[in-house]
């Protein structure tokens, strides 16, 4: 079988299918600056399409057979393009190597000395964030890959000339298993994409072998708190640095403040102090993000002071509990929770804060995610003020399951299910009062209704 890495050198000719996808874009960028010549196709014009056209990168807007020409020496897909795709079809048939995008970044991932990826079923994006932050201020020069956008890159992505690459590693589809760490970093391990993954085991066992894909001489950064995640890397022959609340852990936190959305506590390490640090985003699943990307950091042999100033530095990443404006003096945030675990996470920050209600707008993420874990959502939707529910998102899945979202409203007392997002926003302006907290959930278009008010 042909290797990524035979077409990892300059003069080499690709095509990406779905260029537009914040991966895909990155992928883009990443190889087209190491000289190697990139065409691409997506379905829409998007402002990552535009970015990579207006660096001289020719995007089609549609997937045609056309697009892929004898030139080509490799394709690659992101996970949503299948084998009945057209310019698939067309690869295939010129004998084209076509890989998965993981694939890539994998090979990529080989070039580097040091090679930090962050995995979990949650708070992956937000982590990476912090790590690109504290690498960025220890002048590691890294090159980055997010899944969302990091102001500081202003996109979600850094090509870097320094040896350390800092990825996002996502489980779905194991993904994760295409990469090459040397350092993992594993936030916790729940059921989630129970369309793939048939149950909780099925997960840890990923997770295991991720942890695995690290060389002996590497480390695994886990989560002390998190029972799933030690029982997943239990008895691994690996150098194993734990982060936590707890005291038991290598890397905890000490003397925790919390100052309206800020928190100030120490970083101890091995039961010294490490640094003292200023966290500009709220909530105690953030300080555990911090110390994991601390940890991390440690592994790396980054000085205290650079992790200071680098979570210093660090305001959000997009679509983490994202600040949009003000709506009849309510406060728009926005974020991406869309399983049960990172609800919970965000609704004890928002209980923090001392708004007169919390008002939710909360949009699911896939059928499947919605029935399997039902319940669980339901304990969760019960704690906001005002609940307003959208129609399930999709995404790559069809409703063979027959589930909608009104299926929560009838578990939720006083819960509203709207299925379009005019007669939703339409509720929302009613509703909304000053002193009021307005959040719109969800990893689908949620996002939208609250920028559509503030507007």
């Amino acid at each position: 079988m042909t290797e990524f890495d035979n077409f990892l050198s300059p003069g080499r000719r690709g095509h990406l299918i779905g260029i537009g996808g914040v991966s895909m874009s990155s992928l883009a960028d990443v190889l087209w600056g190491m000289g190697i010549a990139i065409s691409g196709s997506d379905m829409n014009r998007n402002k990552n399409v535009v970015g990579l056209t207006e660096k001289g990168i020719p995007v089609s807007i549609g997937h045609k057979a056309e697009n892929i020409t004898r030139e080509i020496e490799f394709v690659v897909r992101t996970a949503a393009v299948h084998d009945d795709n057209p310019e698939i079809i067309r690869a295939h048939a010129l004998g084209i190597p076509v890989f998965e995008r993981t694939q890539a970044w994998g090979a990529i991932s080989k070039d580097y000395s040091n090679a930090l990826c962050i995995s979990g079923t949650h708070g992956k994006t937000t982590t990476t964030s912090m790590c690109t932050h504290i690498m960025m201020a220890a002048d590691k020069d890294p090159t980055v890959m997010i899944g969302g956008t990091l102001p500081l890159l202003n996109a979600g992505h850094r090509v870097g000339h320094g040896n350390t690459i800092i990825m996002e590693a996502c489980e779905y589809y194991n993904s994760f298993l295409s990469l090459h760490p040397t350092v993992a970093v594993i936030l916790n391990v729940e059921a989630d994409h129970l369309d793939f993954f048939k149950d909780l085991q099925d997960v840890q066992h990923s997770f295991r072998e991720f942890a695995l894909r690290t060389p002996e001489d590497g480390y695994v950064v886990a989560n002390l708190d998190d029972a799933s995640t030690m029982d997943t890397i239990r008895d691994i022959p690996r150098k194993i640095m734990t982060f936590g609340l707890s005291r038991e852990a290598d890397v905890y936190a000490e003397n925790i403040e919390f100052l309206g959305a800020n928190s100030h506590f120490d970083i101890m390490f091995k039961g010294k102090l490490f640094t003292d640090v200023t966290l500009h985003v709220p909530g105690l699943h953030n300080v555990k993000n911090a110390l994991a990307a601390t940890a991390a950091a440690i592994c790396l042999g980054v000085r205290p002071n650079a992790v200071k100033y680098g979570l210093a530095g660090f305001n959000g990443a997009g679509r983490r509990f994202e600040f949009k404006g003000k709506y009849n003096g309510a406060d728009v945030y926005d974020d991406y929770a869309h399983h049960p675990g990172e609800l919970k996470a965000l609704l004890d920050t928002v209980e923090g804060l001392n708004y007169k209600r919390c008002i939710l707008v909360f949009q699911p993420h896939t059928y499947t995610r919605t029935a399997a874990l039902f319940e669980d959502f339901v304990t969760q939707l019960k704690r906001p003020d005002v609940l307003l529910l959208a129609e399930i998102f999709a995404a790559r899945e069809k409703n063979t399951i027959g589930i909608s979202s009104a299926a929560l409203a009838e578990r939720v007392e006083g819960a509203e299910f709207y299925p379009t997002f005019p007669e939703l926003e339409e509720e929302l302006k009613r509703k909304a009062q000053p002193g009021d907290i307005i959040l719109t959930v969800g990893a689908g278009d949620v996002y939208k209704i609250g920028e559509n008010i503030v507007e």
